[in-house]
Order: C-alpha cells, then sequence, then structure tokens
C-alpha cells in the first residue's frame, strides 16, 4: 500500500518537472535526446518556445535556456532540417508570456 502512495505522489510531482528546460545543442542527430524542427507559422507548432538569458529564467514550459556545456543539459537538442523528421516542432515567440504547450500531448517528450 506504501508503494501506492509513493507512486502517487511522483505522478503528482511530474508536472513541477516540466517547467523551463536546459538545453544543449549537439553536432550530430545520434547525440540528441530531442529532435527538434523550427516552424514557421505557430499554428505548426507543438511548443511555443522562448529563449531566455539567464538559467534562472527558465522556469516555466516553453522557456528555454541554452547551457555552454552538455553536463548542464536537461536535453541535449539536435535541430533538424525536415519537418518531418522532429520528435517536436517549436515555434519562437517574441515574448516571455507567449511561451507553452500548444500540444499537450507532447509534454513527455521532456520530462
Amino acid at each position: 500500500m506504501r508503494t501506492i502512495y509513493i507512486l502517487l505522489a511522483a505522478l503528482i510531482a511530474l508536472p513541477v518537472s516540466l517547467a523551463g528546460q536546459k538545453v544543449y545543442r549537439v553536432e550530430y542527430e545520434s547525440q540528441a535526446d530531442l529532435k527538434v524542427f523550427v516552424v514557421e507559422y505557430e499554428s505548426q507548432c507543438d511548443l511555443k518556445v522562448f529563449f531566455v538569458d539567464y538559467e534562472s529564467k527558465a522556469k516555466e514550459d516553453g522557456l528555454w535556456f541554452f547551457v555552454e556545456y552538455e553536463s548542464q543539459a536537461d536535453k541535449k537538442i539536435y535541430f533538424v532540417e525536415y519537418e518531418s523528421q522532429a520528435d517536436l516542432k517549436v515555434y519562437k515567440v517574441k515574448y516571455e508570456s507567449q511561451a507553452g504547450w500548444k500540444k499537450q500531448e507532447k509534454q513527455h517528450l521532456l520530462l
């Protein structure tokens, strides 16, 4: 019974870990945790992303901070050339407040 309570607590805590991401851009697709494609229009994206200047600002979904070293990253990403190659399609927004998920079913990719 105690195991069930622990599992439930872990599931409740999951959305907290979905906050902003520290990302590292890898050179080769084989090194990536996630393949990303930047779309032209917001309507095409899974996630609206705003690139923050400071690690401490990456606290909400869609706020990404590029780290200098791979070991500092939550996710290693590779930007693909074609949309069909992507695990996640992102749209770069102009304002921090616009960042967030458009397609909730893709959230598992950033866990």
